[in-house]
């Protein structure tokens, strides 16, 4: 599922870019064809003017024919356009053509404003379009040729100029097309390391959940197999009284007790992070807390001959829930009742700094190795692989423990090794009551 995820995660990202850059580029290349466009035309009309000007000269010896035939004319007077220099806005130097209209229907080309020829069966078809046009500029799609049709001083003046001077537009699209596909290489990548970074958290989430209900699964498997199996047999013999068969009956109230604990830590867990909210927060004595839960544990402790020390700060307080923080305290001193040799010790301090709370419990015995460290506050994890649930323990308690501590803003950590034995740290932040 994940992977379809990812797919469709990449797959719309390319899309979007895709679009993304079709739409720029093609909004680039009709800019910089209709720019052409309007170059040539300006071409067109500056070499129209250009006409004009030199039809206001003086006419000298040699008449223009056609395609610059030579004969008495004023256009001969006129110097050709100059190039270089700083040119006005606009103005270009594009390959042209100036024809004027004669009285009978010829066209005579102006030299002094043409810088360019046409061939003579391409000129004969393209001036019969020209002729019944109007004034005015246009495209010759035929002919492969823009125009520009206007009259001048008496004179009609047609400009011709090839469609090739205004198709830079291709050699543009070639150029982003292949600039296109190099980005969506670039993208594809990215696009792919960006998911399965973005869809690492919602991994590693599916995979909790997956073996969270594997787990939760394994774990009410053996209670009620041991229910049914003492149903069954009480079944078996309807004829003995409750007391004969007091055993199983005892056996199916234990292994239901277990269940109910154990759903009730699940629905602890499961419960929605915004439902905190709900509880009423009110000042508690941490140092009240804390000293009940180390009563509640000294017999314990006494019946495994364990020494049982602590240094608690007085006057600890916090605003929170009283029962989930006895909670917290509680579930880490069971952690270190569990895990300590007999004989060994137990020290629980309690310390509030400028900054902070801090709640540290600390056994001796059973080591946690370097690699079960960070995995010690997951659901349903035992650092002890050998560790039966005859100890009373489905591997939640910590995860609870981490729970409590990071609804109330702080945080745990655990650390272990075999000269300090097993700490663990609770960081509380200071709230005014």
């Amino acid at each position: 599922m994940l992977r379809r995820l990812r797919l469709k995660f990449v797959a719309l990202n390319m899309a979007t870019v895709a679009v993304v850059l079709a739409v720029v580029f093609t909004a680039i290349c009709v800019i910089n064809y209709q720019q052409g466009t309007n170059g040539v035309y300006s071409a067109l009309d500056a070499a129209i003017d250009h006409a004009g000007d030199a039809a206001k000269m003086p006419p000298v010896d040699g008449i223009l024919g056609p395609q610059g035939a030579t004969g008495g004319s004023a256009f001969s007077g006129m110097a050709p356009p100059e190039i270089g220099g700083r040119r006005a806005e606009g103005e270009s130097v594009i390959p042209v053509v100036v024809y004027a209209l004669e009285d009978d229907g010829s066209m005579a080309v102006v030299p002094s404003s043409t810088t360019a020829s046409i061939a003579d069966d391409v000129l004969s078809d393209a001036a019969s379009a020209v002729l019944q046009k109007g004034e005015g500029p246009g495209f010759l799609d035929a002919f492969g040729l823009f125009y520009s049709k206007r009259a001048v001083g008496g004179t009609t003046f047609v400009a011709f100029a090839d469609a090739s001077a205004a198709s830079s537009w291709r050699s543009l699209a070639l150029t982003l097309a292949a600039v296109g596909v190099g980005a969506l290489a670039v993208f594809l990548v990215i696009s792919v390391f960006f998911s399965r970074w973005a869809l690492g958290p919602v991994a590693r989430a599916w995979d909790q959940q997956q073996r969270f209900v594997a787990d939760a699964s394994h774990e009410l498997k053996t209670p009620l197999t041991v229910i049914l199996a003492n149903t069954s047999i009480l079944r078996a013999h309807p004829e003995r009284s409750v007391t004969s068969q007091s055993q199983w009956i005892e056996s199916t109230q234990s292994e239901a007790e277990r269940m109910q604990e154990l759903v009730r830590d699940m629905l602890d867990l499961a419960r929605p992070e915004h439902a905190e909210t709900v509880r009423e927060h009110a000042r508690v004595d941490l140092t009240d807390l804390v000293e009940g839960g180390l009563l509640q544990f000294e017999s314990v402790a006494f019946e495994r001959n364990v020494s049982l020390a602590s240094d608690i700060d007085r006057d600890v307080s916090v605003t929170g829930d009283a029962a989930r923080l006895r909670r917290l305290v509680t579930t880490l001193l069971d952690n270190a009742c569990k895990y300590v040799e007999k004989g060994g010790r137990i020290a629980v301090t309690l310390r509030q700094t400028a900054r902070r709370i801090e709640l540290h419990v600390h056994n001796t015995g059973t080591v946690i190795a370097e690699e079960d460290l960070p995995h010690v506050f997951d659901r349903f994890y035992r650092a002890d692989k050998a560790r039966t649930r005859s100890e009373g323990s489905y591997g939640l308690g910590l995860a609870i423990a981490r729970e409590i501590a990071e609804e109330h803003g702080g945080s745990i950590a655990a650390a272990s090794d075999e000269t300090n034995g097993t700490t663990f740290t609770v960081a509380l932040p200071l709230r005014s009551s």
